[in-house]
C-alpha cells in the first residue's frame, strides 16, 4: 500500500497538500475510495481512505491507527564529516533506508566542502531533509530522520558523548575492532558514531576523539570511502544491536 508523510492530521481527518498530491493523482492514479498509508513522521501509521480530491489537496479518512512496525528500538546518530554534495545526499538516502535516527553533518579540518554562511546552511539542510523524507517514504520508515544543521568538530564531540556508545572508525587504529566494541555494549539504547572526511581524520582530531572517550575502531584491512563507511558501519550496528536480523512477524532476533 502506498505510504505518505504528513503532519496535517486532526482526529480522523488527514489532509495531504504537498507535491505528493500530483504523485497520487498522475503516477499512482488513485481516486476516491482508494486506500493509502499515511505516517505522521513520529512513529504512527494511519490506514486511510481517500474521500476528497481537490486541485491542491487530498483529504483522507482515518480507518485505523497503530505504531509503525518498521522502526528500530535502537536510536543511532551518524556524525558525518561534510563530503561533496552528491556524496552527502547518497549517505543520507542509504542510512535512512538502514534505520538511522539522526544525521549530523560536521566540519573537520580535512573537509573539502565549506558552507558559506547561515543562509547556505539552512538551504542545504532543507534539501537534505527532503532527501531523508523521500528515502523514509520509499523504505517504509515510521519516522523521518532528522538532518541537523552542520556543527563544528568540538560541538560534534560534545553531542556524541550523550549516547550509550560512541565510536569512530579510524584507519590508523590497529587493535580495537568494531565487533569488539559492539560486543562489549550492555543493551545500549543509543549509539553515535563519526565518519571522517575524504582525507581521513587529522591526527590531532583522532587524539581529541580518544581524549573525549570516543572509541576509535578499525573496520579491517581495507579503507572505505567516506560515502561507503557510514552505511557499512550502520548495517553492522543494526545487525549486532538492532533489528536487521529480526523476523518480520515476531520481531524476534535470531
Amino acid at each position: 500500500m502506498p505510504k505518505f508523510f504528513t503532519t496535517n492530521i486532526e482526529g480522523d481527518r488527514i489532509v495531504i497538500d504537498s507535491e505528493d498530491v500530483a504523485h497520487i493523482k498522475r503516477v499512482l492514479r488513485l481516486d476516491c475510495g482508494s486506500r493509502i498509508t499515511v505516517c505522521d513522521g513520529k512513529g504512527v501509521d494511519y490506514a486511510a481512505q481517500i474521500v476528497e480530491m481537490g486541485e491542491g489537496k487530498i483529504v483522507c479518512r482515518v480507518l485505523e491507527r497503530h505504531a509503525a512496525q518498521t522502526e528500530p528500538e535502537l536510536k543511532v546518530t551518524l556524525f558525518q564529516a561534510l563530503p561533496k554534495a552528491a556524496k552527502m545526499e547518497y549517505i543520507i538516502q542509504k542510512t535512512t533506508e538502514l534505520g538511522i535516527s539522526k544525521i549530523v553533518p560536521c566540519v573537520l579540518r580535512r573537509c573539502v566542502v565549506r558552507l558559506d554562511g547561515k543562509k547556505a546552511e539552512e538551504k542545504k539542510t532543507a534539501r537534505w531533509q527532503k532527501i531523508a523524507q523521500e528515502a523514509a517514504k520509499q523504505s517504509g520508515r515510521g519516522i523521518v530522520p532528522e538532518v541537523a544543521e552542520p556543527v563544528s568538530f568540538a560541538q560534534a564531540l560534545e553531542m556524541m558523548q550523550e549516547a550509550d556508545i560512541c565510536f569512530a572508525p579510524y584507519e590508523c587504529e590497529e587493535q580495537t575492532t568494531l565487533k569488539q566494541t559492539l560486543a562489549a555494549a550492555e543493551q545500549p539504547k543509543t549509539v553515535s558514531f563519526m565518519i571522517g572526511p575524504e582525507g581521513g581524520f587529522d591526527p590531532e582530531e583522532a587524539a581529541q576523539l580518544k581524549g573525549c572517550g570516543v572509541t576509535t575502531v578499525t573496520l579491517g584491512r581495507r579503507i572505505l570511502r567516506t560515502e561507503t563507511a557510514g552505511e557499512a558501519v550502520l548495517a553492522m550496528v543494526m545487525y549486532e544491536l538492532g533489528d536487521i536480523n529480526a523476523s518480520w512477524e515476531s520481531g524476534i532476533t535470531e
